[in-house]
């Protein structure tokens, strides 16, 4: 079971990336999925989610507006569209699968996932 992130890269503040997370070895289409975040020497912490049941989705306030994200089940892809970057976003950028299938929530904290891509990491220059 795994979940692979791509899509980083260096982008100067004011642009726009698009991050994907593929899921192999299983179906993660009941799953909730989230984007996790950890800059330099900061803890890691919640950017935005989407619920296995529903399609709940919840974001960081510090994003909200300026993130979105989504799935797309038949190719067990989850995106998060970022637009008007800014440098504060700099961070590798993980995805988390849910431990728990058919929840309404949206978990913030971390311990409820337990699936996890190696990350990738966004740059973005001022």
């Amino acid at each position: 079971v795994q979940l692979q992130a791509s899509g980083g890269g260096l982008v100067q503040a004011g642009g726009s990336l698009r991050l994907s997370c593929a899921a192999s070895g299983r179906t993660f289409n009941n799953n909730g999925m989230a984007w996790f975040r950890q800059a330099p020497g900061k803890e890691r912490e919640f950017v935005a989610g989407t619920s296995g049941l529903h399609g709940n989705k919840k974001y960081a306030d510090s994003v909200k507006d300026r993130f979105t994200i989504s799935r797309d089940d038949a190719r067990d892809l989850v995106y998060l569209q970022m637009n008007n970057l800014e440098p504060e976003d700099t961070a590798v950028y993980y995805c988390a699968g849910d431990r728990h299938i058919f929840r309404e929530d949206v978990p913030t904290t971390s311990i409820r996932y337990g699936y996890w891509g190696q990350g990738t990491l966004v740059t973005v220059s001022s």
